[in-house]
């Protein structure tokens, strides 16, 4: 894998936030979770884009028109990747040089896309190209919290430590390394999408890097489950499926490291028998898995076929 290489010199970046589009993903939201985003935003922004990966109700699309969102989708569930896809365009089209990627329920305090712009330009300033600067994790309540792998072989810069992926929500994202590095996979729909997105940019030199200075919680999942001292998010059975379908064919993919392949391997089935196990032994949940499995071995991926139409992410 190449390092991160370093950028054609440019005029040092200018300073503020309307460099900066906000892009949000909605797929049902509360009505309390369309009052709470302005509060996640500062002033300043550029353009603030919502990406409707549900219907919503008039009072919904009035209260994002309120508070100044562009509103893009027409309520059809296109997965995340494409959601985050439409949204790095849109922001192109509105002249950004970063997109700030937030989940509807992040409680994210309206410092943060400030403080990852500005680890962004230090990168910047010493010849790196970062893709994706993210905070460090944290688990909400009752939740476990995404692990961010260090990145071997690659220093810390600038206090910002290089990592092999970063989940979308909360981070930071460089339009510019975005259209070197192609779009998030649509067909991976939505489990894995950063992932393999992340070790893509690393192998094209740009760097995914997290900041230790600030910090996001993560509701991944309904949960958590807990047996013979793992911990693992207990997800919707066709979360699961998803998570190991796209796994699984991420095998053959060639920019993803031999070291992560051969640790997949191993990890992945004792998630499956966690989770089976915790399901109470049910073997319709074994049998969706194992053909969970032959899936992501044959390639037939894209939108889940037991994807609920009332569930949100």
């Amino acid at each position: 894998m190449p390092p991160p290489h370093p950028e054609t010199a440019t005029a040092a970046p200018a300073p503020g936030l309307a460099r900066i589009a906000a892009g949000i993903t909605l797929f049902h939201p509360t009505p309390g979770q369309v009052a709470a985003l302005p509060s996640r935003l500062p002033d300043g922004l550029g353009a603030r884009l919502a990406y409707a990966n549900s219907p919503l109700d008039g009072e919904t699309r009035d209260a994002l028109a309120r508070a100044g969102f562009t509103l893009l989708g027409d309520g059809t569930n296109r997965g995340i990747a494409e959601a985050l896809n439409r949204l790095a365009a849109a922001a192109q089209t509105a002249g950004a040089e970063c997109l700030y990627l937030l989940d509807q329920d992040a409680a994210a305090a309206p410092s943060l896309p400030g403080a990852l712009l500005a680890g962004r330009d230090h990168l910047r300033a010493q010849g790196f190209a970062p893709a994706v600067v993210g905070p460090t994790a944290s688990a909400a309540p009752g939740h476990k919290a995404p692990a961010y792998p260090a990145r071997a072989g690659e220093a810390a810069v600038a206090g910002l430590s290089p990592v092999q992926f970063v989940a979308t929500s909360g981070t930071l994202l460089d339009l510019a390394a975005f259209a070197r590095t192609g779009p998030f996979r649509a067909d991976f729909f939505i489990d894995g999408v950063e992932l393999e997105w992340c070790f893509r940019a690393w192998s094209l030199g740009h760097g995914t890097y997290c900041d230790p200075s600030v910090c996001l919680p993560h509701r991944v999942g309904g949960g958590t489950i807990r047996r013979l001292g793992l911990t693992m998010p207990r997800q919707p059975l066709f979360r699961m499926a998803t998570y190991l379908r796209n796994s699984v064919y991420a095998w053959r993919l060639p920019h993803l490291p031999l070291s992560w392949k051969l640790a997949q391997g191993l990890y992945l089935p004792v998630q499956a028998l966690l989770y089976w196990a915790d399901s109470g032994w049910r073997p319709a949940v074994l049998g969706r898995l194992a053909g969970a499995a032959r899936d992501g071995l044959m390639g037939r991926l894209g939108p889940p076929r037991d994807l609920p139409r009332d569930l949100p992410r």
